[in-house]
Parts: C-alpha cells; structure tokens; sequence
C-alpha cells in the first residue's frame, strides 16, 4: 500500500519514524492550557488496507502517562482515520506541509485543523492544530517536534 501513498502524496512518506518533542495546549489569548512531552512514531506498511500507523506516548512532568495507537486507510484518495476519539481525513498540500481536518468523537460538536510543517532538513517539523465548536476557534494545540530515528 505504500506505493499508493507514492502515487497520492509522496511527500507524507517523509514523516516516517520516530519524532520526540512537546505540545503546547493553549487558549485563544494564548495561555497555556497543557504541556507534555511526546514520542510520536509514524509507520508507512508495504502491504494491507491501512497505510498509516501512529504510536503516540505522552509524558507529563507529573509522572502521568497516556499511550495511543490509531490507522489510516486510503479513502477519496485521502488518508482517513476513524478511531474511538476523532475521524477525518489527511492530505498533502504542498511538498512540505500536510494537512487533517478532523471531528472530535470525545468531544461532541468539536473540530480541529490541524498542519504539519516540514522543516527543509526534514529532520524538525512544526505542527499547529486549531479547535473550534459551533464555528469558533476556543483553542490551539503547538507541537515542535525532532526526528530521533527514521524508518
């Protein structure tokens, strides 16, 4: 299946591996809602109907931990994703930025953007998520994240 994702958007290919780094939950006059430490590792597999993996593992200065697998599939020549917490679609919009629209399951009427920037040495990418519920934006979500082993 990857060489569907070749075909689609090869760009995405370049996320695969292992990204540490942080995010930032923040509200709309900017003061920090959450932070944590993450480890966000994303597999491409050569053969099946899911063509994205995400491993993710946070870890807070308190000690707490929250651990979350989900999988992609190509649909509408998109990546989407349907997990217990949010669905919604992938895309490539330009060599280095990717980008999701995703629903909210957890959070009822709640919907986020999110982009994921690409640093040029395709080592540092920068990821920003903006949330709304009925039409406005009532927080965002900044990642800034280090590849620590590619795939």
């Amino acid at each position: 299946m990857t060489s569907i994702l070749k075909q689609l958007m090869p760009a995405v290919l370049e996320h695969a591996g292992v990204w540490q780094g942080t995010y930032r939950h923040i509200d709309t006059k900017g003061n920090t809602l959450d932070f944590h430490h993450s480890q966000v590792e994303c597999v491409f597999p050569d053969n099946g109907p899911v063509v994205y993996i995400q491993r993710n593992q946070f870890n807070w200065d308190d000690g707490r931990q929250f651990n979350v697998a989900f999988d992609g599939t190509i649909k509408n020549d998109k990546i989407y994703w349907d997990t217990d917490t949010f669905k919604g679609y992938g895309w490539v919009a330009s060599p280095n930025i990717f980008l999701l629209e995703l629903e909210r399951k957890d959070e009822p009427g709640a919907w986020f953007y999110e982009s994921i920037v690409m640093g040029a040495d395709k080592k540092h990418r920068a990821r920003t998520w903006h949330w709304f519920k009925e039409g406005v934006c009532f927080k965002r979500t900044l990642c800034d994240e280090h590849l620590v082993t590619s795939v």
